[in-house]
């Protein structure tokens, strides 16, 4: 049963990569008409100059005919300009064309890429993600570039000069052809050997290129524990397998290249024995010879040119298995029931009997059920791990529960429109990650058409506009990247402000204070006060004094709500939540816990 299923696998792959191919071809069909006319007209052109060496030889050397010497220069002199133009016009032609069509693959890997689920990313190594969008589309190129043009062009000019040939001799001409057979044979056999060798070159590449982007992001991490050696180390181990599978990819084009080289040479001396013979009985005259010879190199180029052709097509082809790889990825939205679009909500959230595992088999979430009705704040406390950023991760629909449903107004958030409930929620975590680029192009990323009031007002609820009057260029400041010029209490704050400018019906702030310094925190809190109001708010906090005034509590352990209530109400049962509030509040002022809660902690 394996064997015909894993052949059934194969043809089903094949179809695939064929209607990948396909669809290429008719993205640039227009330049591949184009550019198949001009080299038509070049290779024809091509043709004149040995053409005419049987008539120089045989009639106006041989014969003293000199009277189309002259006309034969001029034949000559411009077949050599017609073929010239036309090839100038080619290259132009398909580097543009192909130029253009890598844009428009990268554009649309990287457009499917964006929507893919948050799962995906999870599982996949981001420099793998990078290699297949810009490595293995560039290898693309050469399916409809320079290099496929011209192995079409060496056949076409090997298909006009073989009907020459034939008309000189047609016992040499078949001769050729059966080497040359037996030759493309060969290469068909060894290209379908080299295309997993250039496939697994691809994934090591992608794999080196994901380590190197984790070296630059982590190089504070790397040089404050001294494993620079150790980097090293990892990085040296990736090289060799990346030389080993270039030695195996070696060895199948040398075998082809040795082979190409051994069959022009027989053909050569095979044609070189055949013609001598057939010039002493008369069959063949000296120009003919000649003029065979000549046609015989337009004959094999070809030969030469399908050991690199072939090996960038196998490259290509492997490279373009990876994109496909990634096209196939279902998006996230990609679910039939996601028809509904909201338009602006009120905000009611209800979790019903959800649970979610990120990995089949272990649950980490447990039948939470809870509701957080419009304008409120709830607020999820508990150790690390217990399943607090994975709850609100699920609110904004970063991942679908496993079971149960998430609704929002009374809608079921499984039927609804990914992009119009994310366009109503407001984000800021405790890693504020900004962009490349300047303060006003972070804080208005979500919104672009914000206007300079909206800036000026979500700077101002922010406590931007506190330490933006001390930079020199203000709004148009480069926070450089991942906004590492900026200190952590000044990126947290930009974020809070990009928040703002979005004024996002549903907020969730997930330890958006924890790694701040007391001032910090205070001014950031202070921001964030104001930017809860009116919203329904979920709360991920560590430090259970910045939770105080919400309308619930949750108190999560190992992925369940084991309390729930207000602050007051918990302190009061002598629960979980009053033990790990005692706790922190012993560890800071050790005040006692009654005295503290009587007087409105």
């Amino acid at each position: 049963m394996s064997g015909p299923a894993g052949a059934q696998r194969a043809s089903t792959h094949l179809r695939t990569i064929l209607a990948a191919l396909w669809e290429l071809v008719k993205l640039q069909r227009k330049t591949l008409i184009l550019a198949i006319g001009l080299m038509s007209v070049s290779r024809l052109a091509s043709l004149i100059l040995p053409g005419s060496m049987k008539y120089l030889i045989d009639d106006v050397i041989g014969k003293g005919n000199y009277r189309i010497l002259m006309p034969l220069v001029l034949a000559v002199l411009a077949a050599t300009i017609f073929q010239a133009a036309s090839t100038l016009a080619l290259n132009r032609a398909i580097t543009l064309g192909s130029q253009e069509l890598i844009a428009t693959m990268r554009q649309k890997a990287q457009n499917h890429a964006a929507h893919l689920p948050l799962k995906y990313f999870d599982s996949t190594n981001a420099g793998q993600v990078v290699s297949r969008i810009m490595n293995d589309i560039q290898g693309v190129q050469n399916l409809v570039g320079n290099g496929l043009i011209q192995f079409l062009g060496g056949l076409l000019a090997a298909a006009m000069a073989s009907v020459v040939m034939y008309r000189i001799s047609p016992s040499l001409t078949l001769l050729a052809a059966a080497f040359m057979i037996s030759f493309g044979v060969l290469v068909s056999l060894e290209l379908c050997r080299v295309r997993p060798i250039y496939r697994d070159g691809a994934r090591i590449n992608g794999e080196i290129r994901g380590r190197l982007t984790e070296f630059v992001a982590g190089i504070r991490i790397i040089k404050g524990y001294h494993t620079e050696s150790h980097e090293g180390q990892v990085f040296s181990i990736g090289l060799r397998e990346l030389m080993a599978n270039a030695r195996k990819s070696l060895n199948a084009v040398s075998v082809m290249t040795f082979s190409s080289t051994a069959l022009v040479g027989t053909i050569g001396a095979i044609v070189m024995l055949r013609g001598a013979l057939e010039i002493r009985s008369g069959v063949l005259t000296l120009g003919g010879f000649v003029t065979f010879t000549t046609f015989l190199a337009q004959l094999t180029v070809p030969v030469y040119q399908v050991v690199g052709v072939g090996t960038q097509f196998a490259q290509a082809v492997a490279g373009l298995e990876r994109i496909q790889e990634l096209l196939s990825q279902p998006a996230e939205d990609a679910d039939p029931r996601r028809t509904m679009e909201l338009g602006r909500i009120r905000g009611d959230v209800r979790l019903d009997g959800v649970r979610f595992s990120y990995t089949p088999g272990i649950e980490v979430l447990h039948d939470i059920s809870f509701a957080a009705p419009a304008g409120t704040v709830t607020a999820l406390v508990g150790r690390s791990g217990s399943g607090k950023s994975t709850a609100v991760n699920l609110i904004a629909s970063f991942y679908p529960p496993t079971a149960g449903e998430i609704f929002v107004d009374g809608v079921d958030l499984a039927t609804v429109s990914l992009g119009s409930f994310r366009s109503q929620i407001g984000l800021v975590t405790q890693d504020t990650f900004l962009f490349s680029g300047t303060i006003r192009e972070n804080i208005c990323y979500g919104r672009p058409n914000t206007t300079a009031d909206q800036i000026s007002e979500a700077c101002r609820v922010a406590h931007v506009d506190e330490f933006l009057a001390r930079l020199e260029k203000g709004l148009d400041t480069e926070v450089g990247e991942r906004g590492l010029r900026l200190s952590g209490g000044q990126r947290q704050r930009i974020a809070i402000a990009r928040a703002v400018v979005v004024d996002p019906r549903i907020l969730i702030l997930d330890e958006a204070t924890s790694s701040l310094d007391f001032t910090s925190e205070a001014i950031v809190r202070d921001g964030l006060v104001q930017l809860m109001k009116g919203r329904t708010t979920f709360v991920v906090a560590h430090r259970l004094s910045t939770i105080q005034e919400a309308d619930q509590i949750l108190m999560m352990e190992n992925g369940r709500i084991v309390e729930r209530g207000t602050h007051s109400s918990l302190c009061a049962t002598g629960g979980a939540y009053r033990s790990l509030y005692t706790a922190q509040l012993r560890a800071g002022t050790e005040d006692d816990l009654d005295s503290a809660v009587a007087a409105g902690a």
